[in-house]
């Protein structure tokens, strides 16, 4: 579970574990990381930290189609499953046309990334969720 970590009230990681537990997914079946603060970090870092190869991406529907390109462009196979499927009812009209508004120049910031900038996200020590597979 990858996300934003860069606030001390902010904790993205550690809220969809909470939420994970709550649903009954055993603790050591979840895997933090706490430095995906944008798309491309997750995908790099899943690559690069993590050494996956196949992800499930699990998403917001407005962004899965980014996600997945970025990773693809990474080198990592990805296939996405939106987690608001069922609840578009849940969103504001307002919010649906701010967040699908956004990928916009988000997806422009995901080209310029991927294929120009380059950029090297927080990386660390190496982590491999699967070690015997990663050998």
């Amino acid at each position: 579970m990858s996300g934003d970590n860069r606030f001390l009230y902010y904790n993205e990681p550690a809220a969809m574990k909470a939420y994970a537990l709550e649903l009954g997914i055993p603790e050591e079946d979840i895997v933090l990381d706490y430095a995906g603060r944008r798309t491309y970090d997750t995908c790099y870092r899943a690559r690069d930290i993590f050494k996956v190869n196949d992800v499930i991406l699990i998403t917001q529907k407005f962004h899965i189609s980014r996600a997945i390109f970025v990773c693809k462009a990474l080198g990592v196979s990805a296939i996405g499953v939106p987690v608001d499927q069922y609840s578009q009812s849940g969103y504001r009209r307002s919010s649906l046309f701010y967040w699908n508004l956004r990928e916009i120049p988000a997806t422009l910031v995901a080209l310029w990334e991927l294929y120009i900038s380059r950029p090297v996200p927080v990386l660390g020590v190496s982590e491999p969720i699967f070690p015997l597979e990663a050998q």
